[in-house]
């Protein structure tokens, strides 16, 4: 993969670059507005992409990418834990995002799972739409359809399925749906998130003979439209 990472820690781009060598190269960026203009070369399979740039914010940097069209995936890395910027995030275009500190295991796999989908044959016009099968998400509208009929969703409904649909055909841990979905310091548990997942399946998947929702024992839950 040739990666962009936009991110102003030169120790961190260095470790990137020295442990993800064997399979990846990476162009550096340490500005927003650098890193927009390398972006704009279209020459990069993904973008991994700081929040906290010197000279804008990195919200605005991937408001930005998407408003230039550039449909490759991005990857926030951040130690900012608030849903509600991650929520903002996801409707400004991101596509995962992972928490700080982090491991170089974990991030070779979700940018993997990020290229695969963008190669996919299912990959979408709509850059916002997310669609598994005929279960269909708009973040910006924050609605859900399954087979054309509206379903409603609680507000932490709505977002563990949208991030499960943005990491559709990958196995989500419980640990990674509470970095992702709750804000820092929350005492929620393995068993809220279970609840959870059971009330959108009850919503999802419980009326149709086909169950997109699966559980991967022992390890968390994944999305997607195989039998």
């Amino acid at each position: 993969m040739k990666l962009l990472c936009i991110e102003d820690n030169s120790e961190l781009v260095e470790s990137l670059k020295h442990f993800l060598a064997d399979g990846s190269s990476i162009g550096h960026a340490a500005s927003g507005k650098e890193g927009l203009r390398l972006a704009g070369k279209r020459q990069y399979d993904a973008v991994i992409l700081d929040l906290g740039l010197p000279d804008m914010p990195g919200l605005e940097v991937c408001r930005s990418l998407r408003r230039d069209d550039l449909k490759i995936p991005i990857l926030i890395l951040s130690a900012v834990k608030d849903a509600g910027t991650k929520v903002e995030l996801f409707q400004a275009g991101a596509d995962d995002f992972m928490t700080k500190p982090f491991t170089i295991a974990e991030l070779r796999a979700r940018l993997s799972a990020l290229q695969k989908r963008a190669h996919s044959d299912g990959i979408q016009e709509d850059p916002h739409l997310l669609q598994v099968g005929t279960l269909t998400l708009e973040p910006l509208k924050r609605q859900v359809e399954r087979s054309g009929k509206p379903i409603k969703l609680r507000r932490k409904e709505f977002d563990i399925l949208e991030y499960l649909m943005r990491n559709r055909d990958k196995i989500v841990t419980r640990s990674m749906i509470m970095d992702n979905i709750w804000e820092s310091g929350s005492s929620s548990w393995d068993s809220t998130i279970n609840v959870h997942i059971k009330r959108i399946r009850d919503k999802v998947d419980r009326p149709y003979k086909r169950k997109y929702i699966k559980t991967a024992y022992g390890l968390g839950y994944t999305i997607n439209d195989r039998s």
